[in-house]
């Protein structure tokens, strides 16, 4: 007896009139076992096909979210109120009290949040945590630098952050207690143990990260340059899949891709 067909996970995308928006919609009709069954944007918006965040959660199993912290902690809180459906969640620059209001809605519902869903970037954190655990900080000065499209609004960047966590939870303090985010004036000689940050902003820069690890005798560099976003916009849906039979719970790209924290 042949298995009856699985029924395709239903999509909605927000934020559908940005970039990722359109990136992602394209992606999600381009895979295999999602159907997109909506797409909105912020009230009031005009486009073709548009529906209301209402309609569009009550049409999928999965809302995928790149739009701004404001609208993401909404959308959070509606699908929570709900009871479903799972969020998938890549914006970034949220403040403290922003991913507590998330972290709050994925007691009710599932939710993947991420600042950043590249294969190749979650695998430099592991790398990153690693040789962070393994350089002594007396010896290696630890350096974020990221580099963005003028556009950007929000720096240093939520995937420079995700490194520089990675790199202090190799050093095993939190990052607060490490980070320096700028340099102006003088500063002073470099605090040991420290993590740095660098931020670039130019032109139609896609995403360059680099993790510089510095000793009196040699620099060890890690880094990962993004030539398409368009590979953001998969690695967010690969995750939508993930996550639709999952319980609530607040998840990462490292669960999806069933990664060791």
């Amino acid at each position: 007896m042949t298995a009856a067909p699985q029924a395709p996970v239903r999509i909605a995308v927000a934020g559908a009139l940005g970039r990722m928006g359109v990136q992602v919609a394209g992606a999600v009709q381009g895979r295999a076992g999602l159907r997109l069954a909506a797409r909105f944007d912020r009230p009031g918006a005009q486009g073709e096909g548009l529906v209301s965040m209402d309609e569009a959660l009550a049409a999928c199993d999965v809302v995928i979210d790149f739009s701004t912290p404001t609208a993401s902690v909404a959308l959070a809180e509606a699908c929570a109120a709900r009871g479903g459906p799972a969020l998938v969640t890549g914006s970034t620059g949220l403040d403290a009290a922003q991913v507590a209001a998330i972290d709050r809605a994925a007691q009710r519902v599932a939710i993947v949040r991420s600042g950043n869903f590249s294969l190749g970037v979650n695998l430099l954190i592991g790398l990153v945590r690693q040789a962070a655990r393994a350089l002594p900080a007396a010896d290696y000065d630890i350096e974020v630098v990221e580099a963005h499209h003028r556009r950007k609004v929000d720096a240093p960047s939520g995937t420079a952050l995700m490194l520089g966590e990675a790199a202090a939870a190799g050093r095993g303090k939190p990052l607060p207690e490490l980070e320096v985010r700028a340099r102006d004036g003088v500063t002073g000689p470099r605090r040991e143990g420290s993590i740095g940050f660098a931020v670039l902003r130019g032109g139609g820069v896609v995403g360059e990260h680099s993790v510089m690890f510095a000793a009196e005798d040699e620099i060890i560099t890690l880094s990962h340059s993004a030539r398409d976003r368009g590979l953001f916009a998969r690695g967010a849906v690969e995750a939508a899949l993930w996550v639709a039979a999952r319980p609530p719970g607040l998840y990462g790209m490292a669960d999806v891709l069933g990664m060791d924290a």
